[in-house]
């Protein structure tokens, strides 16, 4: 699965191109500075500087500073750039993304084309360099006892696959097969796995190897690699939204999933199976459930009984739900069910017996959503195409089938009635991922790569300057890919956010590793649409990395594994376009995002941080000098509001659902626990409170009452807000503060805000909330951070890593 490489006449000089090559899947950070000069079917390859070192989990800090050494070294610098390879592994999973997410800042900052190649087949090549010939067996380390394995036929020319693709497999079955083999005699090994398992193949008679010292990929390696014949194309577009890294293998909550539904792991995984629109934060997607028969056949029956079609029933939409065989998903709006879709296996492929939108709630992309969601768990359960049916005539569905990949491929005459013939179709699996046409595909450009500048009138130009400084910011810090764009004077022209919500659903919480991959792929796609979106602004079709002054990046605290990404992108943009680079703390950016509700907000104040990562009370004493007063021991308060829907069977994320039964319930209707409400400090406890509902809920289960689920969302919400709002009160008391504020997700949540209005509103203390769009994760908020920085000479180096556990 390398991705192959383009060699383009009117793009090159005699010179070729100038490339710069990296690679961090494995231990070895492999950089290297080297020149293509085209000939038929390649490129001759001449390196110029390498950089290649061992530097185990310091790849993020390393990486841009050895990358601007190396091109130092041979007299250039990063705007000589041509071209910027990467290795896409495979290897360790945050290793790849590292290298990869830094090269699409790269190729992006300087508005250049990005390739990809395999690692191993540059491990192959480097064992080329030294001399192997014949068959090299590459053993890349998988971790777990497995290993990433491939047999090359080298010769003269250089290395040659014998294996269409990279896959995962035990490293003692590799062995079993390899020493099998008539020739395995003459195999010479190579690989970082080596250093695990070397003994367990010489114990199998497997003794050629070359030398410990080569068994890593390096910069040359991947320069000759994607340059080598059987690799290249003439057609592959550059597009860095498009080079993906290769797992092999799903994350544990996907693989965990398919071992309980009996299924076999795939031979390789380039992406996961989320849908990356841009979607309406309340428009979320779950699996369907049992509780949500009765909804879906009310609206089965309100859609197809007008326009003369036959209603499911209930019945057997409940026989299709209990079916492992069947996948079923609904949309909802805040608990509402607005739409849904299903299917069933027909021998290779999945047939879409389903699907159903409300009338009021068409052409937002749902229905592309819904099945693009059905299609990805028919691909778990091995479907390898998807067929359809729809009645002759309805363009509009034909179209959205057609966006998915689906083709016409059959006729079933008078299928709906006398004269309404049903057009058959078909799409093979994975489906097109641009499901919803309102927003740009996060998995390809919006301008044709390599990019080239648009001409500008003096007026415009003039404008861009008036500005002042824009900084471009990045969040990447959970499940949402978010930048925005924001000018000297504090306005956000432009902000963008991609969530992953649909995924995660299916999990119940955010899956850090699905996170970290969906991150990887969104980050081109948001960062384009933040820029265009920002160009709209002054009347030119994009701003430039050059119009830039800075680019800001959340840094931490949050999930490693997502905040690598957005770091090593913001890093490599930084790099290539020149930029001062300011790493920001996520959580001082919800404190400034009261900013946008209150301009003249001034410290000294009080804020309460809530979400699903933090619980706890901040006294702000300046902009920057932050005391945290007391926060969560166990769970914070919007993990506890997911854990209680996930038992109630609400999805998620739970807060929305629960806050809007909420709203039907009486709070007084269970007593649930205020823990450490009367603990004289300013520290919080949600793990006892979530224990005592799922208790409740266990024993109404099984004493065979029905739970009143307004009430117990009442109830449970109360016993959240009822600490939240004595210790704050009592905090603003012994701080003597005259302002009080609030961030982060659950800051939404209406009957919490309207809690802290009535209790300060006695107090005489001023209450701030955030507007909704800046209560949840975005990167308005992370920009006003950044250009407060950067004003004040706040400059952080190319060195910078993410912090998952920064403190405030």
């Amino acid at each position: 699965m390398s991705e192959e490489v383009p060699m383009n006449d009117a793009s090159t000089g005699e010179d070729g191109y100038l490339v710069l090559a990296i690679d961090t899947s494995t231990d070895m950070l492999a950089v290297a500075v080297g020149r293509w000069v085209l000939r038929d079917g390649g490129a001759d390859v001449s390196v110029l500087a390498s950089g290649d070192h061992l530097c185990r989990r310091r790849a993020n800090v390393e990486l841009v500073d050895t990358s601007l050494a190396a091109l130092s070294s041979c007299g250039h610098t990063m705007q000589d750039v041509d071209a910027v390879l990467v290795g896409r592994g495979p290897g360790s999973f945050t290793g790849v993304r590292i290298g990869i997410a830094t090269a699409k800042g790269l190729a992006c900052g300087l508005g250049c084309m990005l390739h990809g190649t395999s690692t191993l087949d540059a491990v192959a090549w480097h064992a080329w360099a030294t001399g192997a010939r014949g068959l090299v067996g590459v053993v890349g380390d998988a971790m777990r006892g497995e290993v990433y394995p491939g047999i090359y036929q080298v010769d003269d020319s250089g290395p040659v696959r014998t294996f269409p693709v990279e896959t995962v497999s035990k490293v003692d079955a590799v062995v079993e097969s390899w020493s099998a083999r008539p020739d395995a005699a003459r195999i010479t090994l190579t690989g970082d796995g080596l250093r695990k398992y070397r003994d367990r193949f010489e114990a199998a008679g497997m003794m050629r190897m070359v030398d410990e010292s080569s068994w890593f990929p390096t910069g040359e390696g991947l320069l000759r690699a994607a340059a080598s014949p059987s690799r290249y194309s003439a057609d592959e577009t550059g597009d860095p939204a498009l080079v993906l890294p290769v797992y092999t293998r799903l994350s544990d909550a996907e693989e965990n999933e398919a071992k309980r539904l009996g299924l076999s792991r795939p031979d390789t995984v380039a992406t996961t199976g989320c849908d990356d629109a841009l979607a309406d934060r309340h428009l979320q997607l779950r699996p369907m459930s049992v509780n949500d028969v009765a909804a879906v056949a009310d609206l089965e029956r309100e859609v197809f009984l007008p326009s003369g079609h036959e209603p499911w029933s209930e019945a057997l939409f409940s026989d299709e739900v209990s079916n492992p065989q069947h996948p079923w998903w609904v949309a909802h709006d805040e608990g509402h069910v607005i739409g849904y879709a299903g299917g069933q296996m027909s021998g290779p492929d999945v047939e879409v017996t389903n699907v159903c939108v409300a009338s009021d709630r068409r052409r937002e992309g749902v229905a592309a959503r819904l099945v693009a969601r059905v299609a990805y768990d028919a691909q778990m359960l091995g479907a390898t195409g998807a067929l359809l049916e729809v009645e002759d005539g309805n363009s509009a569905a034909m179209s959205l089938y057609r966006g998915l990949g689906f083709e016409e491929c059959g006729r079933r005459r008078d299928y709906y009635g006398k004269g309404r013939d049903a057009i058959l179709m078909r799409a093979d699996l994975p489906l097109t991922t641009r499901a919803d046409h309102r927003t740009p595909d996060p998995h390809a450009s919006i301008r044709p790569w390599p990019v080239t500048s648009e001409r500008r009138s003096a007026a415009q130009v003039e404008a861009i300057e008036a500005a002042g400084d824009l900084v471009l910011a990045i969040e990447s810090s959970c499940d949402e890919t978010a930048m925005a764009v924001i000018d000297g004077s504090g306005e956000v022209i432009s902000s963008v956010v991609a969530t992953q919500i649909d995924f995660h659903a299916r999990f119940g919480g955010v899956v850090p590793e699905i996170a970290s991959r969906k991150h990887t792929e969104a980050v081109v796609g948001v960062y384009e649409e933040a820029m265009a979106k920002a160009g709209e602004h002054f009347g030119v079709d994009t701003l430039e990395p050059s119009d830039l002054a800075a680019v800001g990046v959340t840094k931490g605290p949050g999930l490693v594994g997502a905040l690598v990404v957005g770091v090593a992108f913001a890093k490599g943009l930084a790099a290539a376009a020149d930029l001062p680079l300011v790493g920001v703390n996520h959580l001082e950016g919800h404190l400034l995002a009261n900013l946008f509700e209150t301009p003249d907000l001034e410290p000294p104040f009080v804020a309460s941080l809530v979400s699903g990562g933090h619980t706890m009370l901040v006294q702000v004493r300046d902009w920057g000098d932050y005391q945290v007063l007391g926060e969560t021991i166990d769970d914070a308060v919007g993990e506890a509001f997911d854990k209680v829907a996930k038992a109630l069977g609400l999805g998620y994320p739970g807060g929305p659902v629960i806050s809007r039964l909420a709203e039907r319930g009486d709070p007084k209707a269970i007593r649930f626990p205020r823990a450490m409400m009367h603990s004289h400090d300013y520290r919080f406890s949600l793990s006892g409170l979530k224990t005592a509902v799922i208790t409740y809920i266990e024993g109404e289960n099984r004493a065979g009452r029905a739970i009143d689920l307004p009430d117990l969302a009442a109830s449970f919400e109360a016993a959240v807000i009822d600490v939240q709002v004595s210790k704050a009160t009592t905090a603003v008391d012994e701080c003597g503060a005259t302002d009080f504020c609030v961030g982060g997700g659950v800051a939404a949540n209406p009957q919490l805000r309207a809690a802290y209005q009535k209790a300060f509103s006695r107090m005489g203390v001023r209450v701030t909330v955030p507007p909704l769009s800046a209560c949840t994760d975005n990167a308005a908020m992370i920009a006003l951070v950044a250009l407060r920085h950067f004003e004040e000479g706040q400059r952080d180096d190319l060195s910078m890593d993410a912090d998952p556990n920064m403190s405030l």
